[in-house]
């Protein structure tokens, strides 16, 4: 058995919208965990409590959910015209091992306060009283986000009457700009179409909507597969058997969206690409008992993130939720009532999103410039986390 002395790491647990998650500056992590490889991943892994057979994270700082069982590393950034380079991990809860596929958009609404706290932004660019904007370079997907960051007295706010459904207090709001949000190389929809027919043998054959935006997202339609887009996550998350299926489906999405190459591959990229369901605009209750009516809503979405339901909406999916919707005949942007628009307001297990996007085809080819969305983010503990001195 070993006696190792834990180790002590330089962290802060912050929420960033929807998600929670463990933020370290590369800089304070061990020597042998600052470059990318298996001591970083096993170290991480160790800090959120994973591989957890029991599904918990009882012993680490995870919440045995995809919202809660995330990690980010930011540093100053090496891109020109930017000042912190964020990068994501996606800790997989029962299994060894971090997916870096991908970004989180809830946890980008935190990494500009964190990089004005943690000394990453320039003082010069940090005003007084206002708001400072901090460009962010994602490392995960290669893209520039911009986040306005309010600041008094110097310091960054973080209270405030910003109202963001899935999160218990208001607190200040962030805005974040996803610029050219595509995900990835190549087109924003990969197979050359705004609707596929998407086979998915022994479970049927769907309608579907495949985009790179944000992050890899597959859309379907909700009454294709016996669901009304009102869905909350205990008619989802209790189903073995659903949660089997939507799987399948998203490893077959994912090889006809050209990220895999056989659906075995998938088991190893839970992160993306995401799957999706998509219904009208329908009055329902969301989770925390508020009542959602056809007049605050364009359209019913529901999301699947690391296996289940998720309980709101993740960020990037939101960015690509908005995005499909801007392009006239995808499977979002007829259910959102086939009309142009550039921006969306959906509706989500917890409550309503608006996200503002714009598209235009080119030459053939759709592009999305930007992609904008209001979240909010907050500090929950800053200090030591420890872990033992053998694990990498």
């Amino acid at each position: 058995m070993s006696s190792v002395p834990q180790i002590k790491v330089p962290a802060t647990y912050i929420r960033g919208g929807t998600s929670k998650g463990v933020f370290f500056r590369r800089q304070d992590l061990p020597a042998a965990c600052q470059e990318p490889g298996a001591a970083r991943d096993k170290l991480l892994q160790r800090v959120i409590g994973s591989p957890d057979p029991y599904g918990q994270q009882i012993d680490g700082m995870g919440g045995a959910t995809s919202s809660t069982s995330k990690t980010v590393i930011l540093d100053k950034s090496t891109q020109p015209d930017h000042d912190v380079d964020y990068l994501f991990g996606q800790v997989a809860i029962n299994k060894p091992f971090v997916d870096w596929s991908g970004n989180c958009g809830n946890l980008t609404a935190a990494v500009g306060a964190f990089a004005i706290s943690g000394g990453l932004v320039d003082a010069d660019r940090i005003p007084e009283n206002g708001i400072c904007t901090v460009r962010i370079w994602q490392k995960n997907i290669q893209k520039t986000i911009i986040a306005h960051v309010p600041i008094t007295h110097g310091e960054v706010q973080e209270t405030g009457d910003f109202e963001l459904d899935g999160v218990t207090f208001p607190a200040a709001e962030v805005v974040i700009e996803f610029m050219d949000p595509a995900d990835g190389e190549g087109s924003m929809f990969p197979t050359g179409n705004l609707v596929d027919d998407l086979e998915v043998p022994g479970v049927g054959t769907f309608k579907a909507t495949m985009i790179n935006a944000g992050i890899p997202t597959i859309f379907v339609n909700a009454a294709d597969i016996g669901y009304t887009g009102t869905e909350l996550q205990k008619d989802i998350n209790s189903d073995a058997e659903a949660l089997a299926r939507f799987e399948t489906m998203r490893a077959y999405g994912a090889v006809k969206m050209g990220l895999i190459q056989d659906i075995s591959e998938a088991v190893a990229r839970q992160h993306t690409p995401k799957i999706a369901f998509v219904a009208p605009a329908t009055d329902y209750e969301a989770s925390s008992g508020k009542q959602i009516t056809t007049n605050d809503i364009d359209v019913c979405v529901r999301a699947l993130s690391m296996g289940k339901l998720h309980h709101a909406m993740m960020g990037t999916a939101s960015v690509a939720i908005a995005t499909a919707a801007a392009v006239p005949g995808t499977l979002v942007n007829l259910a959102a009532g086939g009309v142009d628009r550039d921006a969306v307001t959906f509706g989500h297990p917890s409550g309503t999103l608006r996200v503002g996007a714009a598209a235009e085809e080119v030459n053939g080819e759709w592009t999305a410039k930007k992609a904008v969305m209001s979240r909010s983010a907050r500090v929950l503990m800053e200090g030591l986390v420890r872990v033992p001195g053998d694990i990498f």
